[in-house]
């Protein structure tokens, strides 16, 4: 059943319209993982009275936009035109989810695109390193590998595997939300409820040192550093203190990883934290990247910049900064109505509210040090390392690993 939103979000010469397909890679079957990237990439390659080349046109002759993106827990269709075009394009999404042609040679050329990705993938250290940082820390979860799959199932998947899938597909829960009434919706705030609070789920690990790193050897003379652990759900309390301590460490030139890495010692190349949203636990990574000759200075500024978050709470003066930056990245989340359309979207498919801009300033300011000290203890006590970088570093960063955490 595909459940309708509009959201009358100030008159805009443009239209767009997003269809969330709940259950993205997270749905791939054993030795399938990939399966869902070739199929949204299949949807989008013909249907119901256009074939690849036809589509294609039929949508650019508009000067229109048709997007997909698959995610770990869902999967986003939308298109974007003028005004006065969108009545004409948008019968396209329920063609594009109801009714595509899946022709078997088109399967065939995204299969070989996505072989071709993920080897490309491959090529770049910080991903390697990220890949093995999910896989110690997710184990056989969904959220341990990337959507783009493994090349040696990928390579395995069959037309007729696709062809099941997309039976899985028609059934999975589907939600559009658009600022143009043509999708014949209604507000929001109509059929919004409330869920239930989720409490992240405990995790399971064998936390011994040696469990909680991994490393790649490369050629270059640059080492790569990421760590973090699992944490909690999109629908969790415990997300906003979180962000709050993603704002304090790397939002900005004021953030204490730039103050720490770059303003005091100069040494990194590229430094932050990757916390998305999810339905599940989020990883929660801090990452940065250095010379060799720095690599193990690095990961002391690093390791003390850790422990001193587990044993000190925040001055009143650093969380409120944070606090303060995390607002406004928010309100330059809402210039884009693109942006503004898929957020909204995904998280009503994960059964929230839309949140007010009142109400979520409220929330981000009863957020105190002592929240956060709390969280830092019970995530980030027994972190999860990957080192990417020359072998002899890379072990030598693991022993000082053991004496840290």
């Amino acid at each position: 059943m595909l459940k309708r939103y509009f959201l009358n979000y100030k008159k805009r010469n443009f239209s767009t319209a997003s269809i969330w397909i709940k259950g993205g890679s997270d749905v791939d079957g054993v030795e399938k993982k990939g399966i869902n990237k070739i199929l949204t990439s299949l949807l989008t390659r013909g249907c119901e009275g256009f074939d690849n080349l036809t589509l294609s046109e039929h949508i650019e002759s508009y000067g229109a936009e048709l997007n997909k993106e698959v995610f770990e827990d869902g999967i986003s269709i939308s298109i974007k035109s003028l005004n006065e075009h969108f009545s004409k394009l948008l019968p396209l999404l329920d063609l594009i989810v109801n009714k595509p042609t899946l022709f078997e040679i088109e399967f065939q050329k995204v299969k070989k695109s996505s072989i071709d990705l993920i080897k490309k993938d491959k090529e770049n250290p910080f991903n390697i390193c990220f890949e093995k940082w999910r896989r110690i820390v997710y184990s056989n979860h969904p959220y341990a590998f990337n959507t783009y799959g493994y090349a040696n199932d990928v390579s395995k998947i069959t037309y007729e595997d696709i062809l099941l899938e997309f039976k899985n597909f028609k059934s999975r829960d589907k939600y559009i939300i658009s600022n143009n009434l043509e999708i014949n919706g209604v507000s929001i705030e109509t059929l919004e409820k409330h869920p239930l609070e989720e409490k992240s789920r405990p995790i399971s690990h064998d936390l011994s040192p040696n469990s909680r790193f991994d490393f790649n050897n490369n050629d270059s003379n640059q080492t790569i550093i990421m760590v973090g652990n699992q944490t909690c759900s999109r629908r969790s309390s415990e997300y906003l203190p979180l962000k709050v301590l993603e704002s304090y460490l790397s939002y900005g030139m004021s953030s204490a990883l730039f103050k720490l890495f770059r303003e005091k010692n100069g040494i990194t190349y590229d430094l932050g934290v990757y916390y998305p949203v999810r339905s599940g636990n989020a990883p929660f990574v801090v990452y940065l990247s250095v010379s060799n000759k720095k690599a193990l200075f690095a990961f002391e500024l690093l390791s003390t910049l850790l422990n001193d978050l587990l044993l000190n709470p925040l001055i009143d003066a650093e969380i409120l900064l944070a606090k303060e930056k995390l607002k406004g990245s928010f309100l330059l989340g809402n210039q884009s109505l693109d942006e503004i359309l898929q957020r909204k979207i995904q998280l009503i498919s994960y059964g929230l509210t839309s949140f007010s801009e009142l109400d979520l300033n409220s929330k981000i300011d009863s957020v105190s040090s002592l929240d956060i000290l709390r969280l830092t203890n019970k995530y980030f006590s027994k972190p999860f390392l990957s080192v990417s970088g020359n072998k002899e570093i890379c072990l030598d960063i693991s022993k000082r690993w053991k004496q840290y955490f």
